[in-house]
């Protein structure tokens, strides 16, 4: 890395959130002093209609460093998360939602580690906020996790390599890569983490929470046929490159016990209309599974009322089981408190 070349970009995908968007460049760039890297701040509007360009130009009249795109039109999730990681400068790039916060001090934490050594892939770890994402942060204690196996990787970071606010991607070993390969899947950046991942000697997992997730905020897409069919078909495309059957099936397993009962379970007890098509879905995948009959099964097909009870315990117990459940118990001590202050 030259001095001209940015340790890391930043790069934001947008679209007609210019609030939220506001708020994760503050918190952004009161971070920057803390700094002894250049880093690259890029924001990449899709065509917004809201307030998106004022806000930004409110931040570049202050001076401070955000490059920004507009797109002359909305070219679509994909190909805007996309644009970012082709556009980016960095030898890093974190591909951050634009309704997430990086919490104080985790621009100066990343910095540190990247600094030190050379990754195909970082990640940490996200949580939910409602209303006050440093209140609700769930009690933490940083542990670092460095893998030379990258299917021990994998496997350790699961669903998490589809969150694209918490997975960095080492773009120096891409060099040749034009992320619009990997659009159509609602899941570019589960490409990019794997195939850096794939190309490294070491790849990091930073066992703590460094960004704060806005809830119940996304959406658009059918949620199990791209957590299903296409993520688990894009890693199945990397056996050739070095992603073992014993790594997907690991993964399976983490995700039958400590992922989907959760979102099956939200499906439930919304009446969603697409229940047995999710079903399906599931089944088509993992039916010759216990961990399916265990966990899923019993929240598509029980009574509701008794479907939706012992589907808590199973989200509980599966969040035990994949050491999740400290993220669990703030989720709930923080809905306690906001209720009995209301």
């Amino acid at each position: 890395m030259n001095n001209l070349t940015p340790l890391l970009s930043v790069t934001i995908p947008t679209w007609n959130r210019g609030d939220f968007l506001k708020l994760n460049l503050e918190q952004l760039v009161s971070q920057l002093p803390e700094l002894s890297y250049p880093i690259e701040i890029l924001v990449s509007d899709n065509a917004s209609t809201d307030d998106t360009q004022a806000v930004v130009a409110a931040f570049l009249n202050r001076g401070l460093p955000v490059c920004y795109i507009r797109n002359p039109e909305n070219i679509g999730s994909d190909h805007n998360i996309a644009q970012c990681f082709n556009l980016a400068k960095g030898q890093y790039v974190l591909i951050l939602g634009d309704d997430d916060l990086l919490i104080d001090g985790a621009l100066k934490r990343l910095e540190q580690l990247l600094s030190q050594k050379s990754y195909g892939a970082v990640a940490f770890r996200a949580y939910g906020y409602d209303y006050n994402f440093k209140t609700e942060r769930p009690i933490d204690s940083e542990r670092l996790y460095e893998f030379s196996d990258v299917n021990d990787y994998l496997i350790r970071l699961g669903v998490k390599s589809t969150l694209i606010s918490c997975n960095i991607i080492g773009k120096s070993y891409l060099p040749d890569c034009d992320a619009v390969s990997f659009c159509g899947s609602n899941l570019v950046q589960t490409d990019l983490v794997i195939s850096a991942a794939l190309r490294a000697e070491n790849n990091l997992y930073i066992d703590s929470y460094l960004v704060a997730c806005k809830r119940n905020n996304s959406g658009g897409y059918s949620f199990f046929d791209v957590f299903v069919n296409k993520y688990f078909y894009i890693l199945e495309k990397y056996r050739t490159e070095g992603v073992s059957i014993k790594a997907i099936k690991a993964i399976e397993r983490r995700m039958l016990i400590g992922f989907y009962p959760y979102y099956a379970w939200k499906h439930r007890l919304s009446n969603d209309r697409n229940l047995m098509q999710s079903y399906s879905i599931l089944d088509n995948r993992f039916g010759n599974s216990w961990q399916f009959y265990a966990f899923i099964w019993p929240i598509f097909k029980l009574p509701k009322f008794i479907a939706i009870g012992w589907g808590s315990i199973l989200v509980a117990l599966g969040r035990i089981v994949i050491g999740d459940l400290r993220r669990g118990l703030q989720f709930l001590l923080s809905k306690i408190f906001i209720k009995s202050t209301s």
